[in-house]
């Protein structure tokens, strides 16, 4: 009998140690992750990491300050600027309309904005706007198109604007009335559109410069034309609402969302990979790697914010990274961000 106990023990011990260490690699990814965000080189981290898979929060830490002279510790409810996260939300409204028969995607925009002075309001359509192949400059509606519309890429914020004045003029409302419902569909109670009122509850940027001072940012620069797609108020945890809303059939049909995440054309970004990958409507599809991987970045060092904003279907994991800074240095820009994501992707959360 004393045998046969002693042979028992071994074997629970042998076993508990075994899920023990099985657990510790399991949540090894958050102690990673812990360590990156104390890196000071190439450059500090100062912002917000949360992540959270299947409505559970998996992580959520707030490292640095929300105002670098006030030394004002930063929180996980704090809000940030989306900058070009912006763009899945109005791409999502204007699929809403698609629905209703409102806008068609595939029709020059002339239908749309009769009096728009350029002629290429002849040619280009909501989908080129959507998918960045319109062949607009990024920033100057006056310049002329870069290519004919729809045989390349090139990414304009300038693109989504007029997406937004056709979403406007389709849904009889303003873009803030409809963001603002959006907001609530998701529950996203920390979420506004832009304003005198709200612009004063958004984080403080910083811009490091390349020389490695840092300039603060008193108040933000935007202005309502950049909101369709390069500016709206979140914190880190609504984004993860936001994902769980749209990736998960609460505001698009079914074929409807697929329409969004299909592509065209593919572009390189350097925090996904060194190679293309597709481009939706404000969502880039990174479905070549082994993990499907959907999602877009933000940046805008003369405000100061980067950002970015990862999903995966299969896990139902969002991985989200809101930093109310952003390095000059475009090389290091997204140190933290790349770090964070090859973390988790490394890890068994998302197997």
């Amino acid at each position: 009998m004393k045998h046969y106990f002693t042979v028992t023990f071994i074997a629970f011990t042998i076993l508990f140690n075994s899920y023990n260490s099985f657990g510790q690699k399991i949540d090894n990814y958050q102690a990673k992750i812990d360590s990156l965000i104390h890196v000071t080189s190439p450059r500090g981290f100062n912002g917000v990491v949360f992540i959270q898979q299947n409505g559970k929060v998996k992580y959520a830490k707030a490292h640095g300050y929300s105002d670098f002279n006030k030394k004002t510790a930063l929180k996980i409810s704090d809000k940030f600027s989306t900058m070009s996260i912006a763009k899945q939300f109005t791409a999502t409204l204007i699929l809403q309309e698609v629905e209703k028969g409102t806008i068609d995607l595939q029709i020059p925009i002339r239908k749309y904005l009769p009096d728009l002075k350029y002629s290429w309001a002849d040619t280009v359509t909501v989908n080129q706007l959507l998918n960045n192949t319109s062949g607009l400059n990024s920033e100057d509606i006056d310049k002329p198109l870069k290519f004919a519309p729809g045989t390349a890429f090139s990414y304009s914020n300038i693109g989504y604007y007029v997406a937004g004045m056709v979403l406007e003029k389709q849904s009889h409302k303003s873009f803030e009335e409809l963001v603002t419902a959006l907001f609530k569909k998701c529950n996203m109670t920390n979420s506004y559109y832009p304003n005198e009122i709200s612009n004063k509850i958004l984080t403080k940027g910083h811009t490091v410069k390349k020389d490695g001072t840092v300039r603060f940012n008193e108040r933000v620069n935007f202005d309502a034309h950049n909101y369709f797609g390069s500016h709206l108020i979140v914190s880190a945890p609504d984004l993860a609402k936001w994902n769980e809303c749209l990736h998960n059939g609460k505001l698009l049909k079914p074929e409807t969302y697929k329409m969004m995440i299909a592509y065209s054309i593919t572009n390189a970004h350097q925090l996904f990979s060194d190679k293309p990958i597709g481009y939706g409507y404000g969502l880039r599809i990174n479905d070549k790697d082994v993990i499907m991987e959907i999602g877009h970045t933000g940046f805008h060092p003369s405000e100061g914010f980067t950002a970015v904003n990862l999903y995966y279907p299969k896990t139902k994991t969002s991985v989200i990274v809101m930093e109310n800074q952003a390095n000059e240095n475009f090389d290091i820009a997204y140190y933290f961000e790349q770090g964070i994501r090859k973390i988790v992707k490394e890890s068994n959360l998302l197997k």
